[in-house]
């Protein structure tokens, strides 16, 4: 055959055969990962039934756990050097600290009192890290309130995800820059040198003053999350402000995250100092991290090993619940054998799609003899679970596998009485606006709803 009639007759199916090779690729790259099953199983479909869509797709949003980002982003382990202390020590999911002071922040109006106060009275530094910073007046006085500590003389570090604070890096905030400030960007939008990360969000919120108190939960800094002055149409959320050795933990991840974003400036990650005990300290807490750059998955681990060792009670609150298979199983058996399972979760959330993909499992659950609770309130976000009355967490987390598998989260597992009382009685007062869900509320839809509610659950393990 004449090579120009060979070049005719190859040309017009270029695009099919290079789409083909790309597809057997990422099919190869697929079997290679650990990923759940019914991940596989999506993504296989979409690659192998739509090519078009399902390749680009992959490229974009595929990744979870990427070698090149776990090696540039490879735990400092920066607490050697006080190993032989009593008061911090590692745990097999992350870091456990004895000695803190807690102060739980259940109200919006105390939340944001209590930031605006902590970086007003700031001596040295600031770091805060959040996935989201609104455009409105709880965000500018947040940044206002940075720029004059930063004129001040105090180091003032803000870390912003680049997709949950798209576009908010607006007139405002260059005043922070300008007046010393520095301000980073997480993971771009189009990640050139991660292929398939754009997904891999950075989902923490973590402010920290002075390297040795800081606040962690579900809010971000916006009017949804909190403000000065009580509001109908706000969230229900949930955090806390530790002071002490747990801090050690969170500023060596902060510190991580701001040398992985600042990269191309030159920026070397800094030792950190394990924080002391607070005088009259008595809080036990662990942190830990979960996110792409972590060789398993500790926070998903801890919390299924909190759930298969609970021996009379496991409560989960959560605005999104889409578990895996094992998370899933896990909580069917307890409630089997006679535990006292509740899930909570919000009347409707504010992502349609998510609602519609919980309802099959919620409805196993419940056949399963789980309690399933709707909050009839505003938009509920906070995020909490409660094992037996021994065992506490809250964080940054949902219970999705968005959050356990794919997102960049940190988590406060408490173990001291007045840690888990303080949870427990928030969760009592969430419980106190819900309303139990029967089977007739869980029962698939028909029709064209039901089929919507199929495809919700069916990709839901890409969400």
């Amino acid at each position: 055959m004449a090579p120009n009639l060979l070049i005719e007759s190859i040309l017009p199916h270029l695009g099919a055969i290079l789409g083909l090779g790309l597809g057997v690729i990422l099919i190869a790259r697929l079997m290679r990962e650990k990923r759940r099953p019914s991940n596989t199983f999506a993504w296989l479909l979409v690659i192998i039934l739509a090519p078009y869509i399902g390749v680009p797709l992959f490229l974009l949003i595929g990744g979870r756990k990427i070698k090149k980002l776990t090696n540039d982003k490879r735990s400092l382990r920066l607490h050697t050097e006080d190993h032989t202390q009593d008061y911090i020590e590692d745990s097999p999911f992350g870091l456990l600290g004895h000695g803190n002071k807690t102060r739980f922040l259940p109200d919006a109006s105390d939340a944001y009192d209590v930031l605006i106060e902590s970086i007003q009275n700031a001596k040295e530094s600031i770091d805060i890290t959040t996935f989201i910073l609104s455009h409105d007046a709880v965000g500018r006085r947040v940044v206002k309130e940075l720029s004059r500590r930063a004129k001040e003389g105090v180091r003032v570090r803000l870390l912003l995800d680049a997709i949950g604070s798209f576009g908010k890096k607006t007139f405002y905030m260059l005043e922070l820059e300008k007046a010393g400030g520095k301000i980073e960007r997480f993971m771009p939008v189009f990640p050139i040198a991660f292929p398939g990360a754009t997904n891999l969000r950075n989902h923490r919120k973590i402010a920290i003053f002075d390297k040795d108190t800081a606040i962690i939960g579900g809010r971000n800094i916006g009017r949804e999350y909190m403000g000065p002055n009580p509001s109908k149409s706000r969230w229900t959320d949930f955090g806390v402000q530790i002071a002490g050795p747990a801090v050690s933990a969170l500023n060596t991840i902060f510190e991580e995250d701001w040398a992985f974003a600042s990269r191309k400036r030159g920026y070397k990650a800094v030792t950190q100092t394990a924080v002391k005990p607070v005088e009259g300290g008595r809080s036990t807490i662990e942190i830990m991290s979960s996110g792409p750059d972590t060789p398993d998955d500790p926070l998903y681990e801890k919390v299924l090993a909190s759930i298969q060792d609970a021996e009379r009670s496991i409560t989960i609150v959560t605005p999104y619940f889409i578990p895996d298979e094992v998370l899933q199983r896990s909580l069917s058996v307890k409630a089997r054998t006679g535990r006292d399972v509740t899930i909570i979760v919000p009347q409707r959330s504010n992502h349609r799609i998510t609602d519609l993909a919980r309802r099959h499992f919620l409805e196993e659950l419940q056949a399963a003899g789980v309690k399933v609770l709707a909050y009839q309130r505003e938009m509920m976000h906070g995020k909490a679970m409660l094992i037996d009355q021994k065992l506490a967490m809250t964080g940054s987390a949902n219970m999705d596998l968005r959050s356990l598998f794919v997102n960049f989260e940190v988590a406060a597992f408490f173990y001291s009485k007045p840690d888990i009382q303080e949870v427990s009685k928030w969760i009592s007062d969430v419980s106190s606006r819900c309303v139990e869900l029967q089977p007739r509320d869980l029962k698939r839809q028909r029709y064209l709803k039901g089929l919507v509610e199929d495809l919700s659950r069916l990709i839901a393990p890409l969400l």
